[in-house]
């Protein structure tokens, strides 16, 4: 492999971390600066450090199903440039129009494109099980914000201390934005640097790509978050103190099942799910009907797309090169 396309291979891992951290991280918060709870900045600076552990312990699985489980055959640096790149330039433009969409979704689209393009052997059975799943985690993340919910409503109107409720409440928001990021890290590191890890060999020391895929997470989070925040947090429901734990606690435990069996899915998805369990015990009028719109078009549109893009961009880089 040249130096150019070493480099242009890790700048696109890279790359894919950063949307990870700019689309997906803010999620872990939405419900906590949503309900007044916390700070933006000073919820991200912990979020990207939770992030980063997660990445680090228990990334691994997704890893591998992203790297060589739904291409099984060895893919071309090229393709693997070319599936980050065209897994992040979709999620780039929502977190842009501050839509939360599935950097898990646009990646195995992406890889899946690439697979196709060049012929390669792509396991249809493993990607229609990933499929199932992101039909699974917002599902799953619903009904236990909706059990959660309900039972820490009903323990904070028996409670006779009611400024001692509150103050555990705020804390296990702070506790459950940590959760939420670290299960965030264990099931996105894959997305962004499992492509890079089917290249065999020794032309990168995945050890520290994986520190540096993990970082680049932080820094996406740190920078670019805001929005997606602002749109999980107020846009979709407007959330209370036992709302914003019932999420993301919900969300936290999902996305961590979901990454010990290996299997990439979506954190703006379990936590919009979240958001939807808290409507339902509500009255679903509570929910904005147009901003879950936006967000359910963008699920769908988003692994499209970056197969789409994958695909046509390969084949005609094939033809170039």
């Amino acid at each position: 492999m040249s130096l150019a396309l070493l480099i242009f291979v890790a700048v696109a891992g890279l790359y894919v971390g950063a949307n990870i951290g700019a689309n997906d991280a803010a999620n872990c918060i939405g419900p906590s600066v949503g309900a007044g709870l916390i700070r933006y900045r000073t919820a991200i600076i912990a979020v990207a450090a939770c992030v980063v552990l997660g990445a680090l312990l228990q990334g691994g699985e997704v890893m591998k199903t992203v790297g060589k489980g739904i291409v099984t055959d060895p893919i071309e640096p090229l393709g693997v440039a070319v599936a980050l790149f065209s897994g992040g330039l979709f999620v780039s433009l929502a977190t842009f129009y501050k839509i939360p969409v599935s950097t898990s979704q646009s990646v195995v689209g992406a890889v899946a494109g690439v697979g196709v393009a060049s012929s390669l052997n792509v396991d249809w059975s493993k990607l229609l099980t990933i499929a199932e799943c992101w039909v699974l985690c917002p599902i799953l993340s619903m009904v236990l914000t909706y059990v959660i919910y309900r039972g820490a409503l009903t323990a904070m109107d028996k409670a006779k201390n009611q400024k001692l409720v509150r103050r555990t409440l705020t804390w296990l928001v702070v506790v459950s934005s940590a959760y939420a990021a670290y299960s965030l890290g264990a099931n996105n590191l894959g997305n962004a640097i499992g492509p890079i890890s089917s290249l065999g060999g020794n032309q990168f020391n995945m050890k520290w790509l994986s520190v540096a895929g993990a970082v680049s997470m932080a820094v996406g989070a740190l920078v670019f978050g805001r929005g997606v925040a602002e749109t999980v947090g107020k846009s979709i429901i407007k959330l209370d103190l036992p709302g914003a734990f019932s999420v993301q606690v919900s969300a936290a435990i999902g996305l961590h099942v979901f990454s010990m069996m290996g299997i990439p899915v979506s954190t703006s998805q379990a936590v919009v799910g979240g958001l939807l369990g808290v409507g339902l015990l509500r009255g679903i009028n509570t929910v904005s009907r147009r901003k879950m719109a936006e967000v359910v078009i963008g699920w769908v549109a988003t692994p499209a797309v970056g197969g789409v893009t994958s695909f046509s961009l390969y084949w005609l880089a094939l033809r170039i090169f």
